[in-house]
């Protein structure tokens, strides 16, 4: 049981952070690089960020609760750091993310069309800030638990 419970933590570990690396450093500029209008682009990566949260909640979860079928020395500072995980995931989902749409329903056009000191524009580009700032963070702790992970004794 222990070493299922380990190869669910790493298994769930590595789909979370090759999502969140796969997502910044190829889908997102491609998008953007690519498309031939950033309407298009800012679209289809806002649907495949629902898509990353999702995985990364689900993969939050499970190794959560794998921290329970196994022992670790540093069982309460893995807990920790995938709880910040997925607390950010969560309001980057369920908080940032809807409230961007809003906006986005609101103008019925480009973002990008709008001035810069639209009000509109100025409370979506504060809202893709935090938004970059989360997964930063997800990223972050991703990697914190990666390096705890690696200096755990096996059995």
């Amino acid at each position: 049981m222990r070493a299922f419970a380990r190869f669910l933590m790493i298994a769930a570990l590595v789909v979370w952070l090759g999502g969140i690396v796969f997502f910044s450093f190829v889908v997102a500029p491609t998008a953007f690089s690519v498309l031939p209008a950033r309407e298009s682009a800012g679209l289809m990566v806002g649907r495949s960020l629902g898509a990353l949260h999702r995985i990364g909640l689900i993969s939050g979860v499970v190794f959560f609760a794998a921290t329970f079928l196994t022992q670790l020395k540093r069982a309460k500072a893995l807990r920790g750091l995938v709880f910040v995980m997925l607390l950010c995931t969560v309001a980057s989902q369920f908080g940032v993310t809807p409230q961007m749409q809003r906006i986005r329903e609101n103008v019925g056009g480009s973002i990008q069309a709008l001035p810069p000191q639209d009000a509109g524009r100025a409370a979506f580009d504060r809202l893709h800030q935090l938004s970059l700032v989360l997964e930063g963070i997800v990223l972050a702790s991703g990697i914190g638990v990666l390096a705890l992970i690696a200096r755990e004794e096996t059995a």
